[in-house]
């Protein structure tokens, strides 16, 4: 059966009026600022003596430091919260918000505008880490990657569709002021209806004690999100994100004019283009994560951010008018397409490497503290985005070009990515993982939910070739801890791979009787600890395609854990060239072809005391003759 659309998500009251909520609320964000920093730079200069290159650097600034200084306790508000009712009050907020702008925009008072564009930030300070604790609550396990690209995908078109019309509504003469004044307070009350339509969302913890000192909770928060290594490092390459991206959006206006020679059209492009790009590649995480959070696809978003950065590079290069054009003028000129192509697959790539990091979070961190943890990646947020200007400031002052700074960046992007992924080598285990099971084989899961979203359990398979670990990994929603002939663990490459999922090697009695003791002994501690595991009870790859008996082992493992059994069954890697086939392997590798198809089929879960060698055997045999 056919799964649904994550966009059928939004005619479902549980999600739709909280995604209008915050479209509107990011709409309104940049609709505000936008026109704002158009008006200072281009409009109305006598408001102030200040130069409107100084302005377009301190009030962005001015809107992000509420998230550096009020992110952790309005992470704890959430946490304390019920989230439809700060919903709710966050919108209120907003609607005086744009009362107080509406007063400065009629009275030209541009420090009232400052007051207001302060309070917009608080007010999206306030309302972030709702945003990503909500969804959880809220979705199920499956519908969470697809929902968080619907988010992605609302908050980047929102951002696009605030900066056209801000700049668009402020320069109509002679009302633009107005029509101004007049937009940002409809939307926030428009936001401010959807609002009432949340549902209910119970505080995860409610007896929580708001500290009085945010900078000390700060701290906290961040020194809480280090205790799970793998939820930090996601939040900085999360942070990470943010600096690229506002390193390269900050560069957009220069580089549309003095690069491209293109007028204001041609910047509003720039800005479409990226946000299309972002959009498209957060709504296709859900199709190639299989509806599952898909960590592997970190990876992949991030080569494409270093690759087509760097082709970007190039691509200006190559670009030689020097007349002033506009946008259909720019769209003209040879060598343009490639570089609005390298715009939208950064866009693209960005997608894929933001959406599983938001989902991952959200799954690894204590449910209890989702907020808090969000609040901290925000503050994380906001310092990646100060220093990303600091870093374009003294790479302009070195000397450096706009083209130069967009290489800079994308090799910086690599660097980064080695660092993290060699901490935390799941990722790119995963990314392999899903590599194998999208290009070399197209794969078809079976009943993939009978596999438990928490808990412990001890997961059986039939053994047909080296990389059965590899598929069944990449199909789960969980990392599995493998136990494996030691042999094959001890592999070049694929041995590192096992090592990086902390594989449980293991060796007949005969061989190695400590070995073996001690693989039973970590077996244990992996299911007391809330594992799974995952065994392939005939001890050996099998030589015919045919399932060899299942031995003993299991039965020791099951007497001492006392934790239900799965059984699985693969079916279509018998034939590869990594398969023990006696035959010509490389002559029936050819004649299967580049795109196989292979099958992993997940059994109902057994019983301990059902759960004997032979049961087992059949179960697993079963499933493999249920294909046609």
């Amino acid at each position: 059966m056919s799964q649904p659309s994550q966009f059928s998500l939004l005619s479902q009251r549980r999600f739709a009026p909280f995604f209008w909520t915050q479209f509107f609320g990011a709409f309104n964000d940049n609709l505000f600022k936008t026109a704002l920093l158009v008006m200072l730079t281009f409009e109305a200069i006598s408001w102030t003596s200040v130069s409107p290159a100084t302005l377009n650097i301190v009030l962005p600034a001015l809107f992000i430091l509420p998230f550096v200084v009020f992110s952790a306790t309005a992470g704890q508000i959430a946490d304390k919260v019920e989230k439809s009712r700060l919903a709710r009050a966050v919108k209120w907020f907003e609607v005086a918000i744009m009362l107080v702008a509406g007063i400065g925009w009629m009275s030209h008072s541009l420090w009232v505008l400052v007051v207001a564009l302060v309070g917009m930030g608080v007010h999206s300070t306030l309302f972030g880490p709702v945003k990503y604790a909500y969804l959880p609550q809220n979705l199920k396990p499956e519908e969470l990657v697809g929902g968080n690209g619907v988010i992605e995908m609302g908050t980047f078109v929102g951002i696009l569709l605030g900066e056209v019309v801000g700049a668009l509504l402020v320069s109509q003469k002679p009302y633009g002021i107005q029509l101004v004044a007049a937009s940002t307070l409809l939307v926030a009350v428009i936001g401010l209806v959807a609002s009432y339509r949340i549902p209910l969302s119970p505080a995860p913890a409610p007896s929580l004690e708001i500290s009085r000192n945010p900078f000390a909770e700060s701290l906290r928060n961040l020194s809480f999100s280090r205790q799970n290594r793998t939820v930090f490092l996601s939040m900085l390459g999360n942070s990470w994100f943010w600096f690229y991206g506002a390193l390269m959006l900050s560069q957009f206006p220069v580089y549309a004019k003095d690069y491209l020679h293109g007028d204001h059209g041609v910047f509003v492009l720039l800005l479409t283009v990226f946000s299309l790009g972002i959009g498209t590649g957060s709504l296709l995480c859900e199709r190639l994560s299989g509806r599952k959070v898909e960590i592997g696809l970190v990876p992949f978003g991030s080569i494409g951010l270093s690759v087509f950065g760097i082709d970007l590079y190039l691509a200006s290069l190559g670009y030689t008018n020097t007349a002033a054009v506009d946008v259909a003028g720019l769209l003209a000129q040879p060598g343009v397409w490639r570089i609005l192509a390298d715009i939208v697959m950064i866009g693209v790539f960005g997608g894929f490497f933001i959406v599983p990091l938001f989902a991952l979070i959200q799954t690894r961190c204590d449910p209890a503290h989702v907020s808090r943890t969000i609040a901290g990646m925000n503050i994380m947020n906001a310092l990646f985005m100060v220093a990303s200007a600091l870093m374009a400031m003294v790479l302009l002052k070195m000397g450096a070009t706009i083209p130069q700074m967009f290489l800079a960046t994308a090799i910086l992007n690599a660097l980064v990515a080695v660092y993290i992924f060699s901490l935390v080598p799941e990722f790119l285990m995963r990314f392999l993982a899903w590599l194998l099971i999208h290009t070399i084989h197209r794969v078809k899961i079976v009943d993939v939910d009978r596999i438990p979203d928490e808990g412990a359990a001890v997961l059986v398979c039939n053994h047909v070739s080296y990389v059965d670990a590899i598929v069944i990994g990449a199909a789960s929603p969980r990392p599995i801890r493998f136990v494996m002939d030691h042999k094959i663990f001890k592999m070049p490459v694929l041995g590192w791979i096992f090592r990086t999922a902390k594989a449980i090697p293991i060796a007949p009695a005969k061989e190695d009787p400590w070995l073996m003791e001690k693989a039973y002994i970590d077996i244990a501690q992996a299911l007391h600890e809330g594992d799974l595991v995952c065994i392939f009870p005939e001890g050996k790859l099998t030589r015919d395609g045919e399932m060899n008996e299942f031995r003993g082992g299991i039965v020791k493992i099951i007497e001492r854990s006392k934790v239900p059994v799965i059984p699985m069954a693969l079916r279509g890697l018998w034939g590869s060239l990594l398969t023990r086939d006696p035959g010509n392997p490389f002559e029936r590798s050819f004649t299967r072809g580049p795109r196989s198809r292979l099958a992993l089929a997940v059994g109902a879960p057994v019983a301990p005391q059902q759960a004997t060698p032979e049961y087992l055997h059949q179960q697993v045999k079963d499933l493999r003759g249920e294909w046609k």
